[in-house]
C-alpha cells in the first residue's frame, strides 16, 4: 500500500488516501491499537471524514503494528472495584456505538483488514464492516467472560448475525481466539491471506470496490441493514445496560485485579 498518501494524521489513526479510495488505520501499535477515549474520538473523526467525501467510494479499516486491535485499553479505562461502579453504560453509548453506526450507516462499502488480534470492541468494529478479510496469523476474540463482563459494542448482534446462535455462544461464553482460517470455516470472514500478502490483497480489494457501482453497494448495506441490524439502536442499548450492572459485580472487580496481576481469576459469581 506504499501507494496510498497520508491525507490526515490525527492523534491515534492514520488516514490514507488513493483515488476513490481511503484507508483508515489504527496506530497505537504500542498498545496493540487498543481504544482509549483518543482513539474513538479520532476513528470517529476519520470515519465521518470519508463518508462526508464525495470523492471517496470505497474504506479500508486495518490495525498499525502487530494487531488489528486488541480490544478496549483497560489501563486507560474505568476502574472497578471502587464504591460507584464506573460508567461503561456512557463510554459505550457516547463513544463505541457511534462509530458502529458510522461504519453500517455509511453508503459506502466497508473492509476490515485484520492483522493480529481482533478482540472485545476491536471484534466489533472488524464485523461492523462489510467485508472481513485477515491474515492466517490473525484471531478473533469476545474475551468480556474472563474479566466478568458480557459482550458490548454490538458484538451480541454482529457475531451470531455471521455465525448463528451456537458458534456465538460458544465465543462469548468460552471466551477463546478464533484462528482466522476457523473463522472463515465458520463464516465470520470472508478471506484469509498469507501474513505477507494480506496488505496487497486489501488493497486490490479496495480498489476495486472503489472502482464499482458504488450506489448499488449503497443500496446492498441498506437491504442488509433492512434485514439484519433493525433492531440494531435496541441491542446496543440492551447491551450498554446489562454491561453497566455486570461494572457492579464483584466478578468485574475480581477480573480486572485478575488482569492487572497477570493471574487467573476467582469468580464468586457475585
Amino acid at each position: 500500500m506504499d501507494d496510498f498518501e497520508l491525507a490526515h494524521r490525527y492523534d491515534t489513526v492514520n488516514l490514507y488516501r488513493r483515488g476513490a479510495a481511503a484507508r483508515i488505520e489504527l496506530n497505537r501499535p504500542e498498545r496493540m491499537n487498543a481504544w482509549d477515549a483518543q482513539l474513538a474520538l479520532d476513528l470517529l473523526a476519520a470515519l465521518k471524514s470519508v463518508a462526508e467525501e464525495a470523492g471517496v467510494r470505497a474504506v479500508l479499516v486495518t490495525g498499525a503494528g502487530r494487531a488489528f486491535s486488541s480490544g478496549a485499553d483497560l489501563k486507560a479505562g474505568p476502574v472497578a472495584g471502587r464504591d460507584d461502579p464506573p460508567d461503561v453504560y456512557g463510554v459505550l453509548t457516547g463513544r463505541y456505538h457511534p462509530i458502529i453506526r458510522a461504519v453500517r450507516e455509511m453508503p459506502k462499502p466497508v473492509v476490515a483488514a485484520v492483522n493480529g488480534a481482533a478482540a472485545g470492541i476491536g471484534l466489533s468494529l472488524a464485523l461492523a464492516c462489510d467485508l472481513v478479510i485477515a491474515a492466517e496469523s490473525a484471531y478473533f476474540l469476545l474475551a468480556f467472560v474472563n474479566i466478568g463482563l458480557v459482550p458490548d459494542g454490538g458484538s451480541s448482534l454482529l457475531v451470531p448475525a455471521r455465525v448463528g446462535f451456537a458458534r456465538a455462544a460458544e465465543m462469548a461464553m468460552l471466551g477463546e481466539r478464533v484462528g482466522a482460517r476457523r473463522a472463515l470455516e465458520w463464516g465470520l470472514i470472508n478471506q484469509v491471506w498469507p501474513d505477507g500478502e494480506l496488505a496487497a490483497r486489501a488493497a486490490e480489494l479496495l480498489i476495486r470496490l472503489a472502482d464499482g457501482p458504488t450506489r448499488s453497494y449503497a443500496g446492498t448495506k441498506r437491504q442488509l441493514n433492512s434485514w439484519l441490524y433493525q433492531r440494531m439502536e435496541e441491542q446496543l442499548e440492551l447491551e450498554a445496560r446489562i454491561q453497566q450492572e455486570m461494572a457492579a459485580s464483584g466478578d468485574f472487580a475480581e477480573g480486572v485485579a485478575a488482569f492487572a496481576d497477570k493471574r487467573q481469576p476467582h469468580f464468586s459469581g457475585a
